[in-house]
């Protein structure tokens, strides 16, 4: 089973919508396999977003994601990246499709609602940036039969 990571923004946090973005991952039958609401500091956004620390629009970014705690999840299904990016949608949530996460929630390429890992290698990295080992969770295969084909887990 793969795992990814999934950041429920401030915009998420602040407009009452963590249930809801939640709730849909579930739904689809992704388990979450570990979560917390941290406050995300300068140290840790440098290196999150270390390939935008140059760009210009840098600041407002840590501004934005440091106005309120975030939600952080582990996200565990087959092939979960992929899946979750779908369901998030587009960066910019004015391009992104009716009925993904940011579709139907979102107006900003900023203000997005969720940051998802964008490969398998990156959601490692960044899994174990924000979470402990034993802070993963190993539960649901019971469930995996009502999710998956035999062949597919």
């Amino acid at each position: 089973m793969e795992q990814t990571l999934v950041i429920l923004k401030p915009s998420t946090v602040m407009r009452g919508l963590m249930g809801e973005v939640i709730s849909r991952f579930e739904k689809k039958g992704l388990i979450i396999a570990g979560m917390k609401m941290i406050q995300l500091n300068d140290e840790i956004l440098a290196e999150h977003y270390s390939h935008l620390v140059s760009k210009p629009f840098f600041p407002m970014l840590k501004r934005s994601m440091m106005e309120s705690p975030v939600v952080v999840m582990c996200v565990r299904g087959v092939e979960a990246v992929s899946v979750v990016r779908g369901m998030t949608g587009a960066t910019n949530s004015r391009k992104a499709e009716p009925g993904t996460i940011r579709g139907d929630f979102s107006m900003s390429g900023q203000q997005n609602i969720v940051h998802a890992s964008d490969s398998v290698e990156n959601a490692e990295i960044e899994l174990n940036r924000f979470f402990k080992k034993e802070e993963i969770f190993e539960y649901g295969a019971d469930n995996y039969k009502y999710l998956y084909a035999e062949d597919e887990f």
